[in-house]
């Protein structure tokens, strides 16, 4: 039986959590300076909106996110993953009572993908993000077939679908299948800026001149200015909105 747990319910399960969930992602990505000023206030306010699915006390999956107040316009929403955040802290310090919950990720573990644990999870926080009186659920996801298609705006990508009309990308798939429309691509959801130095480690590439490169899981270019020291990538992520 799977069951939602709050992370605080289940510090047995942190260390695993740590290692298993941090694979899932490209090692760029948690370097996005925009976030460390929300970083620790954030797990400060929100800490209960961080959870594992278990079953049978084995770790399957965890998520997170924070709850934001959104008139339900695409003009409201958030620049995307590092302005939902900032919205959420800054709106709980200044007394705004929040009606939406942001979904920020959610991670099966590697040995566990493929068995319905990412709609189990996606659901079960949904449900309880609603429960608790959110009745708009959103999140900033990042297509990961769009790796593949780095060139391709995410305007452009967000309208691919298959010949049955769903999606062509998985991750969209998932949440489409669990009643989510898409609402608005977000270009500039995450700016992640580093060394060259610091690209070169954290993709395993070489970066000889100034240029534009295609990374390893990017889902854009990363621009490589040599005089300045300087490589920028911004990743964009596509709106969705689930029922």
């Amino acid at each position: 039986m799977y069951e939602l747990i709050p992370v605080a319910d289940g510090p047995q399960y942190d260390k695993e959590a740590e290692q298993r969930f941090i694979e899932e992602w490209p090692e760029f990505i948690f370097h996005d300076e925009g976030v460390t000023p929300y970083r620790e206030r954030r797990v400060e306010y929100f800490r209960d909106w961080e959870y594992y699915l278990v079953a049978e006390d084995r770790l399957i999956a965890g998520c997170w996110g924070v709850p934001i107040a959104w008139d339900g316009t695409v003009a409201d929403l958030p620049g995307g993953f590092t302005d939902s955040l900032g919205r959420a802290v800054t709106s709980y310090e200044e007394g705004v009572v929040p009606n939406t919950f942001v979904l920020m990720a959610a991670a099966v573990r590697s040995d566990e993908q493929g068995r319905g644990h990412a709609g189990r999870v996606i659901t079960a926080i949904r449900d309880r993000a609603v429960d608790k009186g959110l009745g708009q659920v959103i999140a900033p996801v990042r297509p990961t077939l769009k790796s593949r298609y780095p060139l391709t705006p995410i305007e452009t990508f967000m309208t691919w679908t298959r010949e049955d009309g769903l999606p062509l990308d998985p991750w969209l798939r998932t949440h489409v299948r669990l009643g989510a429309t898409l609402l608005a691509p977000a270009p500039a959801s995450q700016t992640m800026t580093g060394t060259v130095e610091d690209w070169e480690k954290w993709t395993k590439m070489l970066f000889p001149s100034t240029g534009t490169y295609t990374i390893p899981d990017g889902l854009t270019t990363l621009a490589i200015d040599r005089d300045a020291d300087t490589g920028i990538y911004v990743e964009p992520n596509i709106w969705l909105r689930h029922a």
